[in-house]
C-alpha cells in the first residue's frame, strides 16, 4: 500500500461543525456518546475551526474529546480564519485562543482556512505560511495545510510557491466531480500532481446527497436497498487515492451509527458501484433547471433589488437535491441584502433584459410559494 501523509488514519473523520445543539449550546451529553462510538470503532480524526458554532465547536472538542481521551489517541485539526487579519500579532492571539479553547497542547493538522484568490495577497503580506512554519518548529503544529474552494490553477499557484503545505482540504463529492463551477476533479488532480495528500470536505454536499430527488434516490436503492444515500457519497469520496480522511459533519447519533456501520471495515466502490454512481449523476443532471446564465442583466434597475440569479441558483439546487432545509438557508443568505422572490411587483423590466428570454416573473412566483 502507498505510504503518504495520513495513510495510517481511518477514512472517516468527525466534522465538528454541525454538532447536536440544545438551543444555542452544544449538546455535550449527545456529543460525548457520538465521540465514544467513533473512537470505539477505531476512528481518530476530528475537525473543527475557530469560527465553527461561534467558537463553541473548539470548546466542545476539549470537553468531549481532549479531556476524556489520551492526547496521542486521536488527531485534532483546526483552522486559522484568514478574513480581516492584520498581522502576525493577531495570528498569535487567535492561535493561543485555539490552544486555550481546546486544551490540546498542539494540533495534528492545522489549516489556513478557506484560502482564495481574494485572500491570498493578504496571506502573503502577513506571511501566514511563514508564521505557521514557526509554530510547526515549536511543535505546536504537526502538519500544515489549507482548505480551499477555488480553482485548480489557483491551487497550482499556491502549492508551487508553498511546497511546505503538506495537504489540502477540498470539497469533493460525486455531484461536483465534473461540475464546471466547483471543478472537484481538477482540484483533486492538481493537489495529487504536487504529491500532497487530500482531506475531503462536503462529501455529502451539505446533506444534499443524503436526501435528493426521488428519481436519483431510486437508482441507489435499486442497487442496494440497505445502503443509505449518504453511504454511497462517502464511500465514493473515500475510494480516491491519497486521502487522509473524509469528513462528515455529523449532528445526530443516527448519522454516526450509519457512517460507522459501513466505514469501520471500509471497502472502495467496485466498478459496478461506480456505474451506479454514474447513473445517479445522469439522473441528477437530467432534472429540469431554470436556464439562467447569471449574466445579471435582470438585476440592474430592479426596483425591489431582487438577486434573481442567486435565487434561481438556489432553487435549481433544491430541484436537484430536494434538500429543503439547505435551500431555505441558502435562500435566506442570497436575499439578505435585497428583496425576496415574493417582493416582485411584476414590472417586467427584468424579462425585457434577459438574453435567455426566461419567464422570470413566473419563476419568482413559483419560488416564493416554496421559500416564503
Amino acid at each position: 500500500m502507498e505510504k503518504y501523509l495520513g495513510s495510517d488514519i481511518k477514512q472517516l473523520g468527525f466534522g465538528l461543525m454541525r454538532l447536536p445543539m440544545i438551543g444555542e449550546d452544544v449538546d455535550i451529553e449527545q456529543t460525548n456518546k457520538m465521540v465514544d462510538l467513533f473512537m470505539k470503532n477505531g476512528f481518530t480524526y476530528f475537525d473543527t475551526a475557530y469560527v465553527y458554532i461561534n467558537g463553541k465547536s473548539e470548546c466542545a472538542a476539549k470537553t468531549c474529546l481532549v479531556d476524556r481521551y489520551p492526547r496521542e489517541s486521536f488527531q485534532l485539526a483546526t483552522k486559522m480564519p484568514l478574513w480581516d487579519l492584520k498581522g502576525e500579532e493577531e495570528l498569535d492571539k487567535i492561535f493561543q485562543e485555539q490552544l486555550d479553547r481546546t486544551g490540546a497542547g498542539y494540533f495534528d493538522f492545522y489549516l489556513l482556512h478557506n484560502l482564495t484568490s481574494q485572500s491570498i495577497d493578504k496571506v502573503e503580506e502577513i506571511d501566514a505560511f511563514g508564521w505557521a512554519m514557526k509554530k510547526k518548529a515549536e511543535g505546536k503544529i504537526r502538519h500544515l495545510g489549507f482548505s480551499c474552494h477555488d480553482k485548480p490553477d489557483f491551487i497550482d499557484r499556491v502549492l508551487t510557491k508553498h511546497p511546505e503545505a503538506e495537504f489540502v482540504q477540498l470539497q469533493i463529492n460525486y455531484a461536483d466531480w465534473e461540475n464546471e463551477n466547483v471543478q472537484s476533479r481538477g482540484c483533486y488532480e492538481m493537489v495529487r500532481k504536487h504529491g500532497k495528500s487530500v482531506i475531503i470536505m462536503e462529501p455529502v454536499k451539505g446533506g444534499s446527497l443524503a436526501v435528493m430527488a426521488d428519481s436519483v434516490r431510486e437508482v441507489l436503492t435499486a442497487a442496494d436497498p440497505k445502503a443509505s444515500p449518504a453511504s454511497w457519497a462517502i464511500r465514493y469520496a473515500a475510494s480516491l487515492d491519497g486521502i487522509v480522511t473524509v469528513l462528515s459533519g455529523m449532528s445526530t447519533m443516527a448519522q454516526m451509527e450509519d457512517n460507522v456501520s459501513y466505514m469501520a471495515d471500509f471497502k472502495p466502490l467496485s466498478s459496478d458501484e461506480q456505474a451506479v454512481i454514474a447513473k445517479a449523476v445522469e439522473r441528477l443532471n437530467a432534472i429540469p433547471q431554470i436556464a439562467c446564465t447569471a449574466c445579471k442583466y435582470c438585476v440592474d434597475g430592479c426596483p425591489q433589488k431582487i438577486n434573481i440569479p442567486g435565487i434561481f441558483s438556489a432553487y435549481n439546487g433544491f430541484k436537484q437535491f430536494n434538500n429543503k432545509d439547505g435551500f431555505k438557508n441558502r435562500y435566506k443568505n442570497t436575499t439578505k441584502d435585497g428583496g425576496v422572490a415574493g417582493d416582485c411587483i411584476q414590472c417586467g423590466q427584468c424579462e425585457g433584459k434577459c438574453p435567455q428570454h426566461l419567464p422570470i416573473i413566473e419563476h419568482l412566483a413559483e419560488i416564493a410559494k416554496v421559500a416564503e
